[in-house]
Parts: C-alpha cells; sequence; structure tokens
C-alpha cells in the first residue's frame, strides 16, 4: 500500500473516532479508556508474537529509566484518551476537534521551549494567529476552551516523550500498554459486581464487541501512520494531520447536531487560517531544502 494512502487512510480513521466512542455513549468513559488499554495490550503483544518481534524486549526491561518515560508516556496518552471520550459522550465533538487543530501549533511550542528550536518566522506567525483564535473563543464562550487546550497539551506533551523515545511505534505502543493493562485490569475489577467474572454485567451483546474492538481500532490507525510516515513528506504528513480535527468538527457539526454560533466560527476561521500559515511555511521550508540538496 502506498505510503500517501496509509498515512491518508490512519488520519480518516481518526476522524472516525467519534462515532465509535458514540455507540459506546452508555458506557462511563473511565471505563471505556480502562477497556481500550486492556485490550489494545491483548491485540498489540498478539500481534508482537505474532511478527515474532520480541528481541527488544530483553533490552528494555534493563533500563528502567526507559520503562519510566513511557509511563508518563502511557499516562498522558490515558489522560488524552479519557478527556476525549468524555467529550465525545458529552456533546462537545467539535471543542474536541479544535484540539486536534492545535496540536501542531503546540508542538512549535514545545519544541521552542523543551528542545530548543529556533521557529521560523512564519511558524511565530500561525502561533500568535492562532493565539488570537483561542483568546476569542474565550471571550465568546465565557470560559477558555478547556477540552480543546487539554487535547491539544496532552497529545503534544506526548508526541514530544514519543519523539525524544528510542523505541518504534509498535513496540513503544507495546510498552505503554504494558504499563496501563495491569492497573486497568485491577480497575476493572473493582468496578465490575463481582470482580473480573462481571467485566461485561449489564451490557447488551453488541457493547461488548464493540469494547472488544477497541484493541484493533486504537492499534490499527498507529500502524498505518508509521507506514506512512516512512515514505512521505513531512510537508505531506503535515498537510494530512487536518484531516482528522476536519472530519470530526464536520461530525459534530452535521452527524451530531452540535450548535455552531457565528461568533465562535470566527475564533475556528482564526485557528483555521493559522494553520494554512504553518501548512504553507512547511511547504516553502522543503521547496528551500530540495533546492539546497540539488545544488
Amino acid at each position: 500500500m502506498p505510503g500517501l494512502v496509509q498515512a491518508a487512510l490512519a488520519y480518516v480513521l481518526w476522524g472516525l473516532f467519534p462515532i465509535y466512542f458514540h455507540a459506546l455513549s452508555r458506557v462511563d468513559a473511565f471505563q471505556i479508556v480502562l477497556h481500550r488499554s486492556l485490550w489494545c495490550f491483548v491485540f498489540v503483544w498478539g500481534l508482537l508474537v505474532a511478527l515474532r518481534r520480541l528481541q527488544w524486549v530483553s533490552g528494555v526491561a534493563r533500563q528502567p529509566r526507559l520503562v519510566g518515560l513511557f509511563a508518563v508516556s502511557a499516562l498522558l496518552l490515558t489522560s488524552n484518551w479519557l478527556l476525549y471520550v468524555w467529550a465525545v459522550n458529552h456533546g462537545h465533538v467539535v471543542e474536541a476537534s479544535l484540539g486536534y487543530f492545535v496540536t501542531p501549533l503546540v508542538n512549535v511550542m514545545l519544541g521552542t521551549l523543551v528542545l530548543k528550536e529556533r521557529p521560523r518566522r512564519l511558524q511565530w506567525i500561525a502561533v500568535a494567529v492562532a493565539a488570537c483564535g483561542v483568546l476569542w473563543l474565550t471571550l465568546t464562550l465565557g470560559r477558555p476552551p478547556w477540552i480543546a487546550l487539554g487535547l491539544a497539551a496532552s497529545f503534544g506533551s506526548y508526541g514530544l516523550l514519543r519523539k525524544t523515545a528510542p523505541l518504534g511505534a509498535l513496540e513503544g505502543l507495546a510498552l505503554e500498554t504494558a504499563v496501563l493493562a495491569p492497573v486497568a485490569l485491577v480497575a476493572l475489577a473493582l468496578l465490575a459486581p463481582g470482580g473480573l467474572p462481571g467485566l461485561f454485567a449489564g451490557m447488551d451483546g453488541m457493547t461488548v464487541v464493540w469494547l472488544l474492538c477497541a484493541g484493533p481500532i486504537t492499534a490499527i490507525p498507529l500502524l498505518l501512520f508509521a507506514g506512512g510516515a516512512r515514505r512521505i513528506t513531512l510537508a505531506t504528513l503535515g498537510t494530512l494531520q487536518y484531516v482528522s480535527p476536519t472530519i470530526q468538527f464536520l461530525l459534530g457539526v452535521v452527524w451530531f447536531g452540535e450548535p455552531l454560533q457565528a461568533t465562535r466560527l470566527v475564533g475556528f476561521a482564526l485557528i483555521w487560517a493559522a494553520l494554512a500559515i504553518y501548512s504553507a511555511d512547511g511547504f516553502l521550508w522543503m521547496r528551500r531544502m530540495r533546492a539546497a540538496a540539488a545544488a
């Protein structure tokens, strides 16, 4: 499968996540995240066994600092999942999509503050325009867009940790789920009536199927993304990342019927303008790099 198709399919699947979580709206968001952690662990480690890609495990076991790093990234990932699932199941899909629109700009800020990167002029302009959009939304909503900011901050921080970690996408997710799965299993046992035997007590068959599918539904887009990212340019990847929040935004307005006042649309328009500036900067930078390489 071509890299462009793989990456695009990953973002489309991520964009359709609200439909999946809405199907589980009768299940508490915390329980959904616990099930997602557990069944993702089962799926990912089953895949590693099938692919015979377990050689890295012994090396990681001798690096407690690395395990600790992935424990922190697992905590950030869980926080992001929990906030996102809660937002979808409480009618905030549009604001959740805003969080993923803002994430690339949060990445620029984290790169500057933590990795001491030097953003280009257009990137600074994009961040400033996005900040104006967030400020406008704060004024029109009467409160900061906490869901969007929380999602952007948690996923941006998660991306920063994964950027500096030595493990690949599948192995990293496997280690994160290995940290999360025991906690999820104990928590589910405590919450379920009668312990683990009552794990699915009171749930209809379709709900059980959806929960069990959380493993592949979580892992497959990530694997598609990892495969596609190695085959296409960063500029192309940077443009594709807006496919997911765009689909989520349209689902929130059209599918779930969430209200979108004209005043809020101004804030979204400012953030979309910032993303256009950010994407243009990426294309211009890649063009300059190609020209320099050719020279």
